[in-house]
């Protein structure tokens, strides 16, 4: 994590990360913590935020990404708890209905849409503006490999996680060259959490079998990117969506 010159210590940073009460989001949220920073753990899920919070002596809010005034109360509750936010790792998502397109309602995509990429609009627009008054700040948005190359049965997730590259893409721009503030995307490829309780057996055998190294990814390894992305060090590192994927995305 660091050598002896402390090389990705994150002390003194403050970092928001969403969905971190849970699987992927709590695994970011130990990894940051044990790097120095300190956590607000924003979650739907109210008890899950809490524990993980009183685990690594961090500070838990509960909201819905999608809910404007949730998103503005977590980033003022972690203004007053922690200090200004630094970081930004907007991580919650849902993989929604997992079915052919004319099985799928507008409700059905409009509800992933919120989650996937509403929210991280909303987190974006409200800290965006702090970071540019500091000069200094790190978001790093979760997207996935299905918003690169698509998943069959998988129109909500797949669009939502493609619109969410290109919305990293474009921030990253607006901000560049107004101080040391970097914003951009991970693509993980399948990581085997709860959320594929979500998923057909046949959609995960279809995704694990495009995998060159034949495994799922693990949550410790998208934590380690994300990780240094979030660094100081990542400081030429912006605009950029990162794979993790195991060898399926090869451009």
């Amino acid at each position: 994590m660091a050598d002896e010159r402390g090389f990705f210590r994150l002390d003194g940073r403050v970092a928001i990360v969403t969905g971190g009460g849970q699987s992927v989001g709590e695994g970011i949220a130990r990894r940051l913590t044990a790097a120095g920073a300190r956590v607000c753990i924003f979650d739907i899920n109210a008890e899950a935020a809490r524990r993980v919070a009183s685990e690594l002596n961090g500070h838990a809010v509960a909201g819905d990404v999608s809910v404007p005034a949730d998103v503005e109360r977590c980033v003022r509750e972690t203004e007053q708890q922690l200090g200004p936010v630094d970081i930004v790792v907007n991580n919650a998502g849902i993989v929604g209905k997992n079915d052919y397109i004319w099985n799928v309602t507008k409700e059905d995509m409009e509800k992933v849409l919120a989650v996937n990429l509403i929210g991280p609009f909303l987190f974006c627009r409200a800290v965006i503006p702090r970071m540019l008054e500091r000069g200094y700040g790190r978001i790093v948005n979760v997207a996935s490999i299905a918003g690169k190359e698509g998943n069959p049965r998988m129109i909500p997730y797949s669009s939502s996680k493609a619109a969410l590259i290109g919305m990293t893409k474009a921030l990253a721009k607006e901000v560049a060259g107004r101080g040391d503030i970097t914003i951009n995307a991970i693509s993980p490829a399948v990581i085997q959490t709860k959320i594929l309780e979500q998923v057909s057996q046949e959609t995960i055998d279809y995704m694990v079998s495009r995998i060159p190294l034949g495994r799922t990814c693990k949550i410790e390894e998208v934590a380690a990117l994300v990780h240094y992305l979030v660094s100081e060090e990542a400081s030429f590192c912006t605009g950029q969506c990162y794979d993790i994927s195991g060898g399926r995305a090869t451009y």
